[in-house]
């Protein structure tokens, strides 16, 4: 029995701990923002504007000001208009509008760190098409002046066999003519 209330006590503090903690994020796969991220990280500056705007845009934010709020109201820390608590309020959300911006800012960092990136690879890109196509050229020039061999080798090789019939022609003749000679002699006798 109680191995069971341990867990449910340990399920419901997760429970508690995802609504008023927000879930961090994976790291980026991309290495050229993984790199962004190692190199921002490196200020503590810049690591307590990521942590402050991170709680600050979590529903455990909500929770902790509507608690603070009723708390506020319902003990009577003050009386109406509320003078105090509306200028912690405001001063709070002067902060907060500025820890936005620097999430925005962070935000169009990374964007140009993969804007960068791509271009770079469009150009390397862009430079390995124009390699083939060179090469592509190359190919076709080659192969143009092969097939010119090729037809010279063919009209040679047709001219070489009509000289073979030419003389094969000739031979026959030359055969007959003697054939002829031949009889005419024997005939002659």
């Amino acid at each position: 029995m109680s191995e069971a209330r341990t867990n449910t006590h340990s399920e419901l503090g997760h429970r508690i701990g995802r609504l008023l903690f927000p879930e961090k994020l994976p790291p980026p796969i991309n290495p050229v923002l993984l790199k962004h991220t190692e190199e921002r990280a490196q200020a503590a500056q810049n690591r307590m504007a990521d942590h402050i705007t991170s709680f600050a845009g979590s529903m455990g934010f909500v929770y902790i000001h509507i608690l603070w709020f009723g708390c506020w109201i319902a003990f009577g820390v003050e009386k109406y208009p509320f003078g105090l608590l509306t200028m912690i309020v405001s001063l709070e959300a002067i902060f907060l509008s500025t820890f936005v911006m620097i999430s925005q800012n962070r935000a169009d960092a990374k964007r140009q760190v993969i804007a960068d990136q791509q271009w770079k690879t469009v150009q390397k890109e862009d430079e390995e098409n124009r390699e083939l196509l060179e090469l592509s050229r190359q190919i076709l020039q080659l192969t143009k002046e092969v097939r010119a061999y090729g037809d010279t080798v063919q009209s040679e090789k047709d001219q070489n066999q009509e000289l073979l019939d030419l003389s094969r022609q000739t031979l026959t003749l030359t055969k007959e003519l003697q054939a002829r000679a031949h009889t005419a002699a024997s005939c002659a006798d």
